[in-house]
């Protein structure tokens, strides 16, 4: 497969690191960090809509981070409920699509309910898709996926024989998106923890120390002039290799 041209990622994904050490680095409260770093994300999504980027995926909430304590999870659920209600029209205004990604059996009802209605007022919305990841894991979603082909397979709907790479990521979420062109790690780590595991096969991997919340505008723009630099193979060769390899 032959390098990509295009300087603008479609796809963008983000895992958002750092509220916690943010917080502490300045002297307040945990909650403080995710409130600011709410900030940053508002000007992300900006920033991706403005430059082109056709997806955003964010990581907000992890299968695993379900183990913090229950105090810092309800804080964290309000203030994802009041996001959704302060945004949602601002994203509507902007022609932005919104959708939420992961397990919602473990969302609270209210929450349930107000994802619901932030995907319907935004559905018919097409300048950028925005995919908020809760309650979210790589692992549980190529786990759902592989059971609904099982039962599939079990009513004598398909044939075990005739499930490739496309029937699985039919249905996995995000199966009808291309996959990340860029991936986005914030705080220094450097590691994917559980997100998008199907979907990061070739992606190109940009971790930074900022924390999440100083994360702005400039950070943001700094990535994608990263990404327009990079050459992307998939598994094949430079055009330059080629030439190389025929003299």
């Amino acid at each position: 497969m032959t390098e990509t041209t295009n300087s603008v990622p479609a796809h963008v994904a983000i895992i958002m690191d750092g509220n916690g050490r943010w917080a502490e680095e300045h002297g307040e409260p945990r909650h403080q960090g995710h409130r600011v770093g709410a900030e940053s994300v508002r000007e992300v999504v900006e920033t991706c809509a403005r430059e082109g980027v056709r997806a955003l995926t964010l990581f907000a909430f992890s299968s695993e981070n379900w183990q913090r304590p229950p105090s810092e999870v309800g804080m964290l659920m309000e203030l994802f409920m009041r996001m959704l209600d302060r945004e949602t029209g601002r994203l509507h205004k902007n022609d932005i699509r919104l959708k939420v990604i992961g397990d919602r059996s473990r969302l609270s009802e209210r929450l349930r309910e107000r994802c619901a209605r932030a995907e319907q007022v935004t559905r018919s919305n097409q300048r950028m898709q925005l995919n908020i990841a809760a309650s979210y894991g790589g692992r549980w979603d190529l786990t759902q996926a592989a059971k609904h082909l099982a039962q599939a397979c079990l009513r004598g709907d398909m044939d075990p024989e005739d499930i490739d790479e496309a029937t699985l990521q039919s249905g996995i979420c995000l199966g009808d998106l291309p996959d990340p062109d860029l991936f986005i790690r914030t705080g220094g780590e450097q590691r994917i923890s559980n997100f998008l595991l199907w979907h990061l096969a070739y992606t190109e991997m940009y971790f930074t120390p900022v924390l999440w919340p100083a994360f702005r505008a400039d950070e943001m723009r700094a990535a994608l002039e990263w990404f327009a630099g990079r050459q992307r193979r998939f598994g094949g060769v430079r055009a330059a290799d080629d030439l190389q390899h025929d003299a």
